[in-house]
């Protein structure tokens, strides 16, 4: 197993922060955790997680990994804290500190939130972006990162399609940035009025069937209706499919190599039909398990050095 690295990293907020050969080292740590199932304890260690918007996956995915780590887990509910008092993100950071947590993941619908936080030289505890509004998920963006890892062994000159509700979602961010710099040739499909011409520095449009027979991985995105409150945008379920989701004629296209990937949850019979979330080409459920052990190797890469 590749050492993760030897300097000293407090707070884990974006991808961008590490260098490729951290990332790679992240990913390989995360991999010999899943196979070899022996971990680090670190028993004597705090942990808080801080969720303002809902999760299933990322919430219970880096509390199993702090459990089987040993980490103790304090329970935090925003809706029975100090926040429904007006106490700032901040201060409820500073008051977990205080207490002697050592690690406080948090998803915040506040883009970027975690500045404040890790400028500070108040804060010493360590802050995991669990996810910041339609900014960054690093910790879904690394687990994505060792599916792929899993499946090709590299990422240079494979090409990823990343299909959807693009201007919306952080992990689509996340992965656009990291798997251009891994060496992989990126793609977008879906609706063109979710796609952004800043995503042109990363990679180009196309519709979905010209690139479902030619790409690698066909990474999915959910059409996040809660997001799109403000915007003139509808689509019926089966207009979506039809014209922007992986139908049976479109998964039987794509080259027997190739992967679907969905960061979950799946609007099941709009990104996909029903019937292909579990598929022998999916590996949305093995993400749902990476998640655990590419989280436990961000916990380690933090709790390491405290």
């Amino acid at each position: 197993m590749t050492k993760v690295q030897t300097r000293s990293v407090r707070h884990f907020v974006s991808l961008e922060q590490f260098e490729n050969h951290e990332i790679i080292s992240m990913i390989e740590k995360a991999i010999t955790y899943k196979n070899q199932r022996t971990f680090p304890s670190y028993a004597d260690k705090y942990a808080v997680n801080c969720f303002f918007e809902q999760s299933t996956r990322t919430h219970k995915s880096f509390e199993m990994a702090e459990r089987r780590m040993g980490v103790q887990v304090l329970d935090f509910q925003p809706s029975m804290s100090s926040v429904q008092k007006g106490e700032s993100l901040y201060d409820t950071v500073l008051t977990l500190q205080a207490i002697g947590v050592d690690l406080v993941v948090i998803r915040h619908g506040e883009e970027g939130y975690y500045n404040k936080l890790i400028e500070s030289r108040h804060i010493h505890c360590s802050i995991i972006n669990g996810g910041d509004g339609a900014g960054q998920h690093p910790s879904q963006s690394l687990l994505d990162l060792m599916t792929i890892y899993e499946e090709y062994g590299s990422f240079e000159n494979l090409e990823v399609a990343i299909s959807g509700d693009l201007t919306h979602s952080r992990v689509a961010k996340s992965n656009m940035q990291i798997l251009k710099r891994l060496g992989a040739k990126i793609f977008f499909t879906g609706p063109q009025e979710w796609y952004d011409p800043s995503f042109e520095e990363y990679g180009t449009y196309s519709t979905i069937d010209k690139l479902i027979d030619k790409v690698d991985v066909m990474m999915l995105l959910r059409v996040q209706y809660e997001r799109h409150e403000d915007t003139d945008i509808r689509f019926s379920k089966q207009t979506y499919l039809q014209k922007y989701g992986i139908t049976f004629e479109r998964e039987n296209r794509m080259k027997p190599s190739a992967i679907i990937m969905h960061p979950a949850p799946v609007n099941r019979g709009i990104e996909i039909e029903d019937q292909l979330v579990e598929c022998s080409r999916s590996r949305i459920v093995t993400q749902m398990e990476n998640g655990v052990y590419a989280r436990m190797a961000i916990i380690d890469l933090l709790l390491e050095h405290r």
